[in-house]
């Protein structure tokens, strides 16, 4: 088949729920036209969550697919080996010896968050690519924080209209019962501040901006502010305001950090079943209120 006989097939196929479109008859490992990457990212605006269906992605082509939207970032987090992981990375529940375990060194991306909230500039797309997947469950969901925003009432979107959030990998690490952050870590990453709810940068929306990296609301006592932040977290994580990803081998998934959390939820055996899945991750901008 011919690139432009490819390009005329691919489709875009709508969810109906609170995010979420499948797009099918295009092969990511092929070289994007102009025209591709731009309806492609029309969607991405439009449904804030991709699932690109059938693909079977090298590194090197999951890392080229993901330039079209921009330039890929790292994680502060550290290998147990002590090495930064590599741009494109794997998210796994595989021990050291490479066997499936229910304790995995890091399962952090089992609790809601938005990627990277604690960068002074958080990440605006992330990608995973589903190399191995449990035979049901080991699901990802995804919450639409821009249409939780519209139903919160008045008087709550006036009470939080000018508050401002604190956000680090110390307070992710704390918040997850993770390994504490390293000296080194928290020099990489110190404190930053956003606000609870920030402007989308190209559609406008407000969206609620919270999740596992959050640590407290600035200027407010600190219980209360865990308080209310756990209570916007319910509201944004209501079923009618979540996708839930079923994995099939060879999804590749797109989605926007910016007016999405998301989490993997661990219903499956973690001991007994493989997921595996690479990871890379679009810088993005900062989050204007």
């Amino acid at each position: 088949m011919s690139l432009a006989e490819q390009r005329a097939e691919f489709e875009f196929t709508a969810f109906g729920g609170p995010a979420g479109a499948e797009v099918t008859g295009l092969d990511l490992s092929v070289p994007l036209d102009a025209a591709a990457r731009e309806a492609i990212l029309e969607a991405f605006l439009a449904h804030h969550v991709l699932v690109f269906r059938d693909q079977d992605l090298t590194p090197e082509a999951q890392h080229a697919f993901t330039l079209n939207f921009g330039e890929l970032e790292n994680h502060v987090i550290r290998l147990a080996d002590g090495k930064p992981p590599p741009l494109v990375h794997i998210i796994s529940n595989l021990d050291a010896d490479g066997q499936p375990t229910a304790k995995p060194y890091s399962h952090g991306n089992y609790f809601w968050h938005t990627d990277k909230s604690y960068h002074a500039i958080p990440s605006l797309a992330t990608l995973l690519h589903a190399r191995e997947v449990p035979p049901a469950g080991g699901d990802t969901l995804f919450a639409n924080t821009a249409r939780a925003y519209d139903r919160l009432d008045a008087a709550t979107k006036a009470r939080i209209a000018d508050l401002r959030v604190e956000h680090s990998w110390e307070a992710s690490r704390a918040n997850t019962g993770n390994r504490p952050a390293t000296e080194e870590e928290k020099r990489e990453r110190p404190p930053v501040v956003h606000p609870l709810v920030r402007t989308h940068p190209e559609s406008g929306a407000k969206c609620l901006y919270l999740g596992m990296h959050s640590s407290h609301i600035v200027g407010m006592d600190h219980e209360e502010g865990r308080a209310l932040l756990a209570e916007l977290q319910d509201h944004a994580t209501r079923d009618d305001l979540v996708y839930v990803h079923e994995w099939r081998p060879g999804d590749l998934v797109m989605w926007d950090n910016r007016c999405t959390m998301h989490r993997a939820d661990a219903n499956y055996d973690m001991a007994a079943h493989r997921r595996v899945l690479h990871r890379t991750v679009v810088k993005g901008t900062a989050a204007p209120a």
